[in-house]
């Protein structure tokens, strides 16, 4: 199942805040995919969310964003070619290596397509490559503002409007597309390939397709996309298109169904530089993310730390009552905690220990709802309540913890 976007900004190649949106599952993330939208498009198309929520239920998280110049994403359009496109694509594929895991998946649409084609060998982690109504020539681009080549051949740029909206076409732009021989680096490309097209695509016709197909090494695979049009604006055949993607990546993904960080002897924290507190957590295996609610500055990308406090307390109780009920053979069905904690002024909280009062005369309170389901007389319910003090983690939030703090090298 899909888990609640999470908004991004990362450096791009040449110096803009690139604007991006990550797509996590609500369970363990098996591998991370790529998204490159389409000419002049942004992340938020709806082939691109429609992909990115097919993957999110395979497990699969999705990072998609906006191109230089492009969407909520800083610099200057007209300053950026294909060449420059590329080293944004690296750029983010560097940035989830850096803050999550690189991408073993590689998407992209239209243009973005090409581009995902062209950049696959510099990321060397990625295993599969789909692309969308890709061209097979990125030349093919300039049909967009064709009527305008003369001009920005002889002028060296001119204003086109592309959907709608004015951009500005440099020669640059023009002159950089004829360096790419795509075909020559698609039969270099040992990755899994999927091609997906419509045969009636008045954008890029579906010969683009049988170029990108033939000049592939197996393993590859094309899916028809029947009557879509080249953007896939029917939100049906978007679905279609994310469905296959999703149920075709799997294969080429890995099989253990997780991905395997390197795995810290403790638990690590560490500024992901996005926001001003949003934090990544490595647990062993585990990656998280700390933030704090938007009302005090924060992404709200994820718990605070100040959850994840209750979250010890509540799962630490869950875990010691289901202990102690199955040696005892107790049949109970189910184990519900629900923690909730406030700073309190000690006056006010009747169950504090003095020795608890902080500076300025207040406590931390947390309030421990546990809810038992199962067919249990009253005193076998009033003992497991008692269990639920003998938590390890009740236990060191009473006791007096010692903290020993040290600084270390950056590499430690």
């Amino acid at each position: 199942m899909p888990g609640k976007p999470i908004k991004l900004t990362f450096e791009g190649a040449h110096g803009a805040e690139l604007a991006a949106r990550l797509d996590l599952p609500t369970g363990p993330v098996k591998a991370y995919a790529l998204f490159a939208h389409c000419f002049t498009c942004t992340k938020d198309l709806i082939a691109a969310r429609k992909i990115a929520e097919a993957l999110t239920v395979e497990g699969i998280g999705v990072l998609r964003f906006d191109f230089t110049g492009l969407g909520g994403s800083g610099g200057d359009f007209a300053s950026t070619n294909f060449t420059s496109n590329l080293d944004d694509l690296e750029r983010a594929a560097d940035f989830l290596r850096d803050e999550f895991e690189a991408p073993k998946l590689l998407i992209g649409h239209s243009l973005g397509g090409a581009a995902v084609l062209a950049v696959a060998d510099r990321i060397k982690e990625a295993t599969a490559v789909a692309t969308i109504g890709a061209p097979s020539d990125v030349t093919h681009v300039t049909h967009n503002f064709a009527d305008h080549l003369g001009d920005i051949r002889d002028k060296g740029e001119a204003e086109v409007c592309l959907g709608g909206r004015p951009f500005v076409i440099r020669k640059q732009f023009v002159d950089d597309l004829g360096a790419y021989d795509l075909p020559s680096q698609v039969g270099q490309m040992k990755k899994a390939l999927l091609v997906l097209h419509a045969p009636l695509d008045q954008t890029v016709g579906i010969e683009n397709a049988g170029k990108i197909f033939d000049a592939a090494k197996h393993p590859k695979s094309f899916v028809s996309l029947d009557q879509a049009d080249h953007l896939l604006r029917d939100p049906d055949d978007a679905s279609y298109a994310a469905s296959v993607i999703a149920a075709w990546a799997k294969k080429y993904l890995p099989k253990d169904g997780k991905t395997e960080p390197e795995i810290s002897e403790g638990v690590i924290v560490r500024e992901t530089g996005l926001g001003k507190f949003q934090s990544m957590v490595l647990a062993g295996r585990h990656r998280m993310l700390a933030d704090e609610p938007e009302k005090v500055g924060g992404l709200d990308t994820g718990p605070s730390p100040y959850d994840y406090l209750s979250a010890a307390l509540g799962s630490c109780t869950v875990m010691t009552i289901r202990m102690y009920a199955d040696h005892k053979g107790i049949a109970l069905d189910g184990i519900r905690a629900e923690v909730l904690h406030e700073k309190v002024h000690a006056d006010d909280c009747a169950d504090c220990a003095e020795n608890k009062v902080q500076k300025g005369g207040k406590v931390d309170r947390f309030e421990r709802r546990i809810a038992l389901s199962g067919k249990l007389d009253e005193e076998t319910r009033n003992r497991l309540l008692e269990i639920a003090d003998k938590c390890p983690v009740h236990k060191t939030l009473e006791a007096s913890a010692v903290i020993v703090t040290q600084e270390v090298d950056q590499g430690d």
